[in-house]
């Protein structure tokens, strides 16, 4: 990912966070550099109070070998990567924690202990992934979903990863936020599935099914983002050139949209996993450090507004 000092976007929507009390946070098996170091930073910062969760000479060797400084925090003991997810799972249920970092273990093996019949996180609503992104073009946080759990979603699917998405941005303090729903193309056709499961999407919301959010779709890329690209194709939309979530037809084109955005458009990109009784926050080897920073930002946000619904 980028490592451009930014547009100032997420330092805006992280001034939020200065007045509010750090969230207890597991961290799941940050036995490499740049997983621990992402999440004592975020300690440091005042955003979470990490537990380190994994083979204890593993973390304090790392800590060593980078220079992180970890005496003020809790290690929990684990033998290996599989324990290590367990045991932060097992954390946030007892409610030691309100939040679950992913550290140098697979996101696969992370995610089968919070999906889990058995000692899970799950809830009724479908798990799914955000891309928070801080795009130099754009004016404004964009939201990109989902380009990383769920792969071929079906409507009813589409319609829990948009609530997902709504939810987490009405946590950040913006109200009724923009939904564009991708497709190819602008128009309803039985030819591309995705515009028909778009038509369908909205309707959803014009009947309660999906609430909080303006919608509107099938929209193409460049339409979702542009104001004049939609004015030359005469589609006259609340959401066109003003859209906060993008959401994407299938798990392909919502990677691959993210992937261009950070490589092509120098973008840094925070993700998220949501859906599950507490959000899940994904780090990658390759993010930026304002990226890490806001991925626990974002998630101690939210923890804050799950807070206060109880």
């Amino acid at each position: 990912m980028s490592q451009q000092t930014g547009t100032g976007k997420y330092e805006q929507m992280l001034t939020k966070c200065k007045n509010l009390k750090p969230v207890p946070t597991a961290v799941a098996h940050p036995c490499e550099m740049s997983a621990l170091s992402g999440a004592v930073e975020a300690g440091n910062l005042g955003l979470i109070v990490p537990i380190l969760i994994g083979p204890r000479d593993k973390i304090e060797a790392t800590a060593e070998s980078a220079g992180i400084d970890i005496s003020g925090y809790e290690i929990v003991d684990t033998p290996h990567s599989h324990a290590s997810a367990a045991n932060a799972v097992e954390l946030v249920r007892e409610g030691k924690a309100e939040l679950l970092m992913k550290g140098s273990l697979h996101t696969d093996e992370l995610m089968a202990a919070v999906v889990s019949r058995e000692g899970g996180l799950r809830t009724g609503r479908r798990i799914s992934h955000v891309f928070v992104m801080d795009v130099p073009t754009y004016h404004k946080v964009l939201f990109v979903t989902d380009g990383a759990i769920n792969i071929a979603p079906t409507l009813e699917d589409k319609a829990d990863i948009c609530q997902n998405a709504i939810d987490l941005i009405i946590a950040l303090g913006l109200k009724r936020p923009k939904v564009a729903i991708l497709a190819a193309v602008e128009t309803v056709t039985s030819k591309m599935p995705a515009t028909i499961d778009a038509a369908a999407l909205c309707k959803m919301a014009e009947r309660g099914q999906i609430t909080g959010a303006v919608l509107d779709g099938p929209l193409a890329f460049d339409n979702a983002i542009s104001k004049q690209a939609a004015g030359t194709k005469g589609i006259h939309s609340e959401v066109a050139g003003d859209a906060d979530i993008l959401l994407a037809p299938d798990l392909e084109a919502g990677n691959i949209l993210a992937k261009q955005l950070s490589f092509l458009a120098n973008a840094d990109s925070a993700g998220l996993v949501l859906g599950a009784k507490v959000p899940i926050i994904l780090t990658s080897r390759a993010d930026s450090v304002r990226a890490r920073i806001a991925s626990c930002g974002v998630a101690m946000l939210a923890a804050h507004a799950r807070r206060k619904k109880r």
